[in-house]
């Protein structure tokens, strides 16, 4: 669960939280949970804006944000944790004693409902994460003796790739080809930026 009352002032995040409307909480969480739960490319922090706007809740885009950002990470870490919906609440009033009943009410209620697929939604994205290529460097190299040849003369290609892992972590992965190697991993990736290119 996010830290409450740590230095980026998730404690005045809980006091808002609390502050709004059950239903209007309920709709926020919605959208946060659609999200999570794979229905939704993400979650449009402009729609529950005019959704506060609409209801005459009047707050800064910036403290919106926040609250969004608390209530994605409250349950994307209960999702990964496989916690019940008892258990989401206990953290949260271990957490910060300004939680109001009818807050953790709603978000007991909504966590009941949706939690399991949540859950198993996060399972199907820690399985299916890929890491995403951020750059490549190749450098030709040749091989003049080894520990166990007095006079190699063969050349080699080593490439170093920068991958950033599903994490947020940028990764460094080395290897080594022969010329002939690199030609066909060349030729690979040419078949699959044609591939690519009619999608």
């Amino acid at each position: 669960m996010p830290a409450i009352e740590d230095s980026y002032g998730t404690g005045d995040i809980v006091d808002t939280i609390c502050r709004l409307n059950p239903d209007l909480l309920a709709e926020s969480c919605q959208h946060i949970l659609s999200y999570l739960r794979g229905q939704t490319r993400g979650v449009d922090s402009a729609e529950v804006f005019d959704i506060f706007q609409k209801a005459g809740v009047t707050l800064e885009c910036e403290s919106l944000q926040s609250i969004i950002r608390f209530l994605l990470l409250t349950f994307r870490s209960a999702g990964k944790s496989k916690l019940s919906a008892d258990d989401l609440m206990s953290r949260l009033e271990e957490g910060s004693n300004k939680w109001s009943k009818a807050s953790l009410q709603v978000l007991h209620n909504l966590w009941s409902e949706h939690g399991e697929s949540v859950q198993v939604q996060q399972a199907v994205q820690d399985m299916l994460s890929v890491g995403q290529l951020v750059d490549m460097q190749w450098k030709l190299g040749l091989a003049v003796s080894s520990d166990t040849c007095r006079s190699l003369n063969s050349p080699f290609v080593t490439i170093l790739l920068k991958i950033a892992e599903p994490s947020g972590q940028i990764s460094q992965k080395t290897f080594e080809m022969t010329v002939p190697q690199f030609q066909n991993f060349h030729k690979q990736m040419k078949e699959v930026v044609a591939a690519m290119d009619t999608v």
